[in-house]
């Protein structure tokens, strides 16, 4: 196991902050006291994780030397000895968990997630497809105890969504549904196969996390936003008022419709925050692009383009091509993806704990 990199900058920070929660008008702005509060508790922690590793590292430096001590009697070194390995585990686990503190989190780990699920290729068994997904993710969500609101979405004729856009409301949405973004594929014999034949079909999956006012201001004049009649499958539930709304991000391109809603002013407010989470998105792959080109090849850019996942029904096998790892098809298209969130995380955490070691030049 490697060394831990200095602490001195960290415990620097921390001295600043808590001189900064100090100051009579620390809570006057509500959101930086709270951005600050959290950070402090992540450099405390660090800190007090830190220390339970120096002292680990004098208890077994303590050991060493009573086994090197051919004066003392031998029931005692032989003690000494058998808590060194101990102690020697239990070092290990410290300086992992004190590297993974070192890692900062990505501001946006905290937010609600919008996610876009659209059929890609195969026809309507790539829509149905796109059905399943998001019925994976809704399972997966009331798992967690999250919020599922539809955005915006376009039945199928033959079942399941061309596309379906929904916002994720919950503890660190984004920071568990992030690595979900790119090319899903499913193997199986669809239902009107009569030879029993294999087909694979595609599905993209985007993962924005919610932006707020603050964070992506948009202009008036810079949007251009049209109304419409909303059309629904089949003929049914067809609006009679322009309630549907298609607005156009000006200066991007961006464009966002939204017709789930009978009432305008309600799909105005969606579209507007699928558009925010859009135009964040790219303004965060834009700041991360030198990031995302070292990550390549370990956890994935993410892009949508990318293939990551096989959902094999024949075989009851769900892969994740990135990781590497296989789980059972069923319990994970039922929302019990716990396993393999956790898989992904931890991948990413090792990959960002190399670069920082690296960094550190140790």
């Amino acid at each position: 196991m490697h060394n831990i990199p200095d602490i001195a900058p960290f415990r620097a920070k921390l001295d600043d902050l808590d001189a900064q929660m100090a100051e009579p008008n620390f809570y006057s702005d509500q959101r930086r006291a709270a951005d600050i509060s959290r950070e402090q508790q992540r450099l405390s922690s660090l800190v007090e994780k830190f220390e339970a590793y120096h002292t680990m590292e004098a208890q077994i430096a303590e050991n060493n030397e009573m086994l090197a001590d051919d004066t003392l009697e031998e029931e005692l070194r032989e003690m000494a000895n058998e808590e060194l390995e101990s102690l020697t585990a239990q070092r290990e686990e410290l300086v992992s968990s004190v590297l993974r503190a070192m890692i900062p989190p990505d501001p946006t780990d905290s937010r609600n997630s919008v996610m876009e699920i659209r059929g890609g290729a195969g026809g309507d068994e790539a829509n149905i497809f796109a059905g399943d997904l998001f019925r994976m993710y809704s399972r997966y969500a009331e798992r967690r105890g999250w919020r599922v609101e539809v955005m915006s979405s376009n039945v199928a004729d033959t079942g399941g969504f061309r596309e379906i856009i929904f916002n994720m409301t919950g503890e660190e949405a984004y920071k568990y549904l992030k690595f979900e973004s790119g090319v899903h594929r499913v193997q199986r014999v669809p239902a009107t196969e009569t030879q029993g034949r294999i087909h694979t079909s595609t599905a993209t999956v985007a993962v924005l996390p919610e932006a707020e006012e603050v964070d992506i201001e948009i202009r008036t004049q810079d949007l251009d936003i049209a109304t419409m009649r909303a059309s629904g499958a089949g003929g049914q539930h067809v609006n009679t008022t322009d309630s549907a709304v298609m607005m156009t991000h000006i200066p991007t391109g961006v464009t966002v419709y939204c017709a789930d809603e009978r009432s305008q002013i309600k799909n105005r407010a969606k579209a507007l925050t699928v558009m925010r989470s859009r135009l964040l998105k790219a303004k965060e792959e834009e700041e991360h692009a030198k990031y995302a080109a070292e990550r390549k090849g370990q956890i994935g850019t993410g892009d949508r383009s990318e293939r990551i996942r096989t959902y094999n029904y024949p075989q009851g096998r769900l892969t994740d091509h990135r990781i590497g790892m296989s789980l059972s098809l069923a319990p994970a298209i039922d929302g019990d993806l716990k396993d393999l969130i956790d898989g992904l995380q931890n991948f990413d955490y090792d990959a960002r704990i190399q670069n920082l070691l690296k960094a550190q030049e140790i």
